[in-house]
């Protein structure tokens, strides 16, 4: 990950984080857990917990752990136990910064600690859900202090949401069910950014894809890509593997279950378990098995079975490794940049969601193409100059 190397180089002797106690909760695996040291290197007392039961990865807590950081997590907990990591990092930390991944440590920083929002000078936010929960928030003037949307970020959602997020459902999908993608009808449920990386990647494996949208612009632009696009209703009949990555829940339901094919594969990689919806399934299921490693076999009245990987959590952290070190190497160096933004400007910003700073996204992209030895032009001043720049 050389840019995080990078960034760590370039401001250690400064320690722009000295003095900040930061709660991070962010699905704990290796990319996450170096993020996590270059931001102790800068200066920050870290306090560490998952964002997902099934996508921490215990060997990585410990190893954090161990270095002295303060980790509250452990993989396949209970949603109670998940809830009592949650409040930990919280309450133990008192933070002044919150990174956080989908909005529960921001949740739970307005619901239940209130009294410590006075010492956070702000947070940064991963995901496209999370940042949907934030805008709700300060659109209902809820929002008590500033965070940075880091997946606005063009070096986070151009690259993490389409090729990461691409690459690695179908890493997940792939090593746990071994079974062929070529040929077979896949459908993709959201046509945003990781829709189009996930829809791109299922074309390129050989399937036939089919793309279900609410959006008009975006399922126009399914079809200009050389995708099908119908309701779901429809393809639920034809589908043979469905992944869902809308960010909304209900996607898919009982009346969707009770229609599509004998042995369908039901994925998700939205980030909460509400876009397959479990619960219906489970209370329709006559029979309920483990087909075989993260994948569960539900035995429908009519016969059929349908299988759920990950018990409908995120696929490619819950049944895989997640995005390339390649791909976090430029979300996380989003993620400490925004961590300095925030010390540097802690007197200047308003409790709000905040855009990533233009020039510091311009600047994550000249270090990763540096790092690939990927040379570009340069205006010259009279070009500069006709363009008004």
């Amino acid at each position: 990950m050389p840019l995080l190397c990078g960034i760590l180089e370039d401001n250690r002797a400064q320690q722009p984080l000295a003095g900040m106690r930061i709660a991070l909760s962010v699905h704990l695996e290796a990319k996450t857990a170096f993020l996590c040291r270059v931001l102790a290197g800068l200066g920050a007392e870290m306090y560490v917990t998952g964002s997902n039961p099934l996508s921490t990865q215990d060997d990585v807590a410990a190893a954090l752990a161990h270095g002295g950081m303060n980790v509250f997590a452990a993989h396949g907990c209970t949603d109670k136990e998940y809830a009592e990591h949650t409040a930990r990092v919280i309450s133990e930390s008192r933070p002044n910064i919150v990174i956080d991944d989908g909005g529960d440590l921001v949740h739970l920083m307005h619901t239940k600690y209130t009294g410590l929002i006075p010492g956070v000078i702000g947070g940064c936010e991963e995901t496209t859900t999370g940042i949907h929960r934030l805008r709700i928030m300060a659109k209902n003037h809820e929002l008590r202090f500033p965070m940075v949307m880091v997946n606005e970020a063009d070096c986070k959602h151009m690259f993490d949401n389409r090729y990461g997020t691409g690459q690695s459902v179908w890493d997940g999908i792939n090593r746990t069910t071994n079974l062929i993608v070529a040929g077979k009808y896949v459908v993709v449920s959201g046509y945003g950014w990781c829709g189009k990386g996930v829809a791109l990647r299922a074309k390129g494996l050989g399937a036939k894809v089919i793309v279900t949208e609410v959006d008009p612009i975006r399922a126009l632009e399914a079809v200009m890509d050389g995708y099908e696009v119908m309701p779901m209703k429809d393809a639920a009949r034809v589908g043979d593997m469905f992944v869902t990555v809308t960010g909304c829940s209900g996607i898919i339901t009982t009346e969707h279950f009770e229609t599509m094919k004998d042995g369908a594969i039901l994925t998700n990689a939205g980030h909460f378990d509400v876009e397959v919806d479990m619960a219906g399934l489970e209370k329709l299921a006559v029979r309920k098995y483990d087909a075989r490693h993260n994948i569960q076999g539900y035995v429908l009245p009519n016969g059929k079975t349908l299988f759920t990987i990950a018990e409908g959590r995120l696929v490619n952290l819950a049944a895989g490794d997640g995005h390339p070190a390649e791909i976090m190497d430029m979300s996380f160096a989003v993620q400490a940049l925004s961590a300095e933004y925030l010390a540097q400007h802690r007197r200047e910003l308003a409790p709000d969601v905040i855009a990533f700073p233009h020039e510091l996204d311009l600047a994550v992209a000249r270090r990763k193409l540096k790092a690939m030895g990927v040379e570009t032009d340069s205006l010259s001043g009279e070009q500069a100059e006709y363009l008004g720049v």
